[in-house]
């Protein structure tokens, strides 16, 4: 069964798409009903809204369905934005969403070669040597504020961060014996924050049938 007032969002705990739209989320306030899934159990309910199959997904209660993690930020951020994520303190919203493509049309496909060498051609060496770029970059955009955008955190860093903390769980000692101490203290901050620990709370996987969580939680 469906909450009728509130959107559902299916959602994998470890995927950082999904991460960043609950952080999103958790952020503005708006809340839905969670549906933890397993990716290699996925519910009918999930695939009949998004054929795709991949998370997050989020149902609203008007049919409408967004699929792209991106979309689901802004459309919570849009009805809600108490932290001022759209409004960065440096640069504008359409900056941040030319950085945050960059990190998934660029980036995260270096880090699937880096974390997953066995499914590319190429070595993990190569890869992560490319994806070495995007992180300079993002330190030399620290150095000029403690986010991406300016003093406060945005939509960017939390667009961002999941993917960076994935790059750097792959290998941790070299992560942290590079020299990049702004974007571990940035990397640390987020991880270790108080909005990170309510988006990543554990939950039980979903059964059909069955109303899943109120999201973000009290």
């Amino acid at each position: 069964m469906q909450n009728p007032a509130l959107p559902v969002l299916y959602s994998f705990r470890r995927c950082p798409y999904a991460m960043r739209a609950r952080l999103a989320a958790a952020a503005s306030g708006e809340r839905c009903e969670l549906r933890e899934v397993v990716l290699k159990n996925k519910p009918a309910e999930m695939l009949a809204a998004s054929p795709k199959g991949t998370v997050p997904v989020l149902v609203l209660p008007n049919a409408t369905v967004l699929e792209q993690s991106l979309d689901i930020m802004l459309w919570a951020l849009r009805r809600n934005d108490p932290l001022r994520w759209l409004e960065p303190g440096a640069g504008t919203l359409a900056d941040m969403l030319a950085l945050v493509a960059e990190c998934d049309d660029q980036f995260k496909p270096r880090l699937d070669r880096y974390k997953y060498p066995a499914r590319f051609e190429g070595s993990s060496a190569d890869a992560r040597e490319l994806g070495v770029r995007f992180l300079l970059d993002l330190e030399a955009r620290l150095s000029d504020s403690g986010q991406l955008f300016g003093a406060r955190a945005s939509l960017a860093d939390a667009a961002v961060m999941p993917f960076v903390r994935q790059f750097a769980m792959v290998e941790p000692a070299w992560f942290e014996s590079q020299p990049w101490p702004l974007l571990r203290a940035w990397l640390a901050g987020w991880t270790g924050s108080p909005l990170f620990e309510r988006a990543m709370w554990k939950y039980t996987p979903w059964i059909p049938g069955e109303t899943g969580v109120v999201y973000p939680p009290a």
